[in-house]
């Protein structure tokens, strides 16, 4: 049985220059769907059991410290969603017609797209249907 019998990873938290402008990027690209409306902040975007929870820059400004009072060393390299492979072929073809850049990447066991949003963060679309 795993510790604390987690079901999965609830959200990643993210903070960005315009929370407008990540909040439709969210949903025209990636069709993800306002979660919680009834919160101002953070914005919830999410997809099935998939969440992004979207926060002004000005509430966690860049090498914010953590709630231990410590600065935080890490960051978030990317954030990987799996699809499976009809998902990453129409992903494939429509990410460049919205004019969004796209690196693909075959890793052997899995296919990947790497592209940005709108704030530089890293997105990954993953499927093992090689």
């Amino acid at each position: 049985m795993a510790k604390f019998n987690i079901g999965g990873l609830d959200h990643v938290a993210i903070s960005v220059a315009d929370v407008e402008r990540s909040r439709e990027f969210y949903e025209r690209v990636l069709g993800f769907e306002r979660l919680h409306p009834q919160w101002d902040m953070p914005v919830v975007m999410g997809v099935g059991d998939t969440g992004v929870a979207i926060f002004h820059e000005s509430v966690h400004p860049p090498k914010s410290r953590s709630w231990f009072g410590a600065e935080i060393p890490a960051r978030i390299l990317h954030i990987a969603f799996r699809v499976d492979r009809r998902g990453y072929e129409a992903a494939k073809e429509e990410l460049p017609r919205e004019g969004i850049g796209v690196l693909v990447s075959d890793h052997g066991i899995s296919h990947s797209l790497y592209f940005t949003d709108p704030d530089g963060h890293q997105i990954e679309l993953t499927t093992y249907e090689v």
